[in-house]
């Protein structure tokens, strides 16, 4: 098979789908790569590393996905790629499609099969390849929770672990999943005050296991969160429901309670966010403040950390990749029913439910939309 990795071009986005030790496995397996100069410069891999490692470097990201039977890449496709698209053309990446109509209407129309990284799943229902970049996600938002409390960010002020009788920042994490549990990890590591809210008492009880009294955990519902965020300096979302769009949980008559200059980390921002004021934002604009709190929304936190990223990625990635070029796509998805929880569309049908269900598209079990 022929993959192709296209240069990323998400703003202020340096990740790559594949780094020079995946090409040159695929290369060891028989496979052809083909990448677009430049596209591993931003993680400190040049062009020279990926010819060494067996690619043909091209210019253009229109030669990658012209000639490439798959393509490999890190973040959703913008409107710029997915129009390049071709019918049959497998796409490998994250998509996260329930709450972006305009790319899910792009990619049904190109009639590629598109897998999606963030619904893949394995034996025990987890996400393997959205947990590397949860994980980074998570313990990246108490570090940015942590700078845009300093005043000279708009926030109020308030130094994490406050110093000998001056208390600590309160910083609550919604969502005690992999990105939650990685927050909370650091919070706690910088010294704060944490409380993790989660609708699992399963998952409560594993946290409180794992940390013991150092960490506070509520249950769940609109009251524990009305009172937990109007008393915090920092609120970070880790809300997931794999696939769809995130739910509001934290309105905006909670947020007016909060004090002004406190602040509020989206990292469910991919899947819509988790707060009702919540927008998307970039790296070259990473805030803004609405009802006197600092919003971090950022849609793709761990491409500020791209090189620790991209390693993680492609570790979790690469045994799928090599699946899917060794079999070939229907092969690889029919004999991997976790694989094929990551089929978001093919044939030009939606087939994953949840995006279905979202966007109003009437919704096709993937095995019927291959034909299988």
């Amino acid at each position: 098979m022929l993959i192709g990795v296209p240069k990323e071009i998400k703003v202020h986005e340096y990740r790559v789908g594949l780094v020079p030790a995946g090409v040159r496995e695929l290369v060891h397996h028989g496979h052809q790569v083909v990448v677009e100069t430049n596209a591993g410069a931003g993680i400190g891999m040049f062009d020279e590393d990926y010819r060494t490692a067996g690619a043909e470097i091209v210019s253009t990201a229109a030669e990658v996905f012209e000639r490439a039977e798959m393509v490999v890449k890190v973040k959703e496709p913008l409107e710029s790629e997915y129009k390049q698209l071709q019918e049959g053309q497998v796409l490998f990446t994250y998509l996260h499609l329930a709450p972006d109509p305009k790319q899910t209407k792009g990619l049904v129309e190109s009639g590629c099969v598109a897998i999606a990284y963030e619904t893949v799943t394995d034996r025990f229902g987890r996400l393997p390849l959205l947990a590397p970049m949860s994980e980074v996600a998570g313990r990246m938002a108490a570090q940015v929770g942590a700078h845009c409390l300093e005043k000279e960010q708009g926030g109020s002020g308030i130094l994490m672990g406050g110093v000998p009788g001056v208390l600590p920042a309160n910083v609550v994490v919604i969502g005690g999943g992999v990105s939650g549990l990685n927050a909370a990890r650091m919070a706690m590591g910088m010294q704060a005050k944490v409380f993790v809210v989660d609708k699992s008492i399963e998952k409560l009880n594993e946290l409180d296991l794992y940390f013991g009294r150092e960490l506070d955990t509520l249950y769940s519902t609109v009251d524990h969160i009305e009172k937990a965020v109007a008393n915090a300096d920092l609120v970070i979302g880790c809300v997931l429901v794999p696939g769809a769009a995130a739910p509001k949980l934290v309105t905006r008559d909670m947020i007016k309670q909060m004090r002004p200059g406190s602040v509020m980390v989206d990292v469910a921002i991919d899947q819509g966010g988790c707060f009702e004021t919540s927008r998307p934002t970039t790296h070259s604009e990473p805030t803004y403040v609405e009802e006197g709190i600092v919003h971090y929304c950022v849609t793709n936190m761990p491409g500020a950390v791209a090189r620790t990223s991209t390693f993680a990625l492609t570790n979790a990635t690469m045994r799928f990749v090599l699946a899917l070029a060794n079999k070939g796509h229907r092969k690889a998805l029919a004999d991997d029913p976790h694989l094929m929880q990551g089929l978001n569309v093919a044939n030009r049908q939606v087939t994953y439910k949840a995006v279905a269900d979202n966007l109003g598209y009437a919704y096709v079990p993937p095995q019927e939309a291959l034909g299988l």
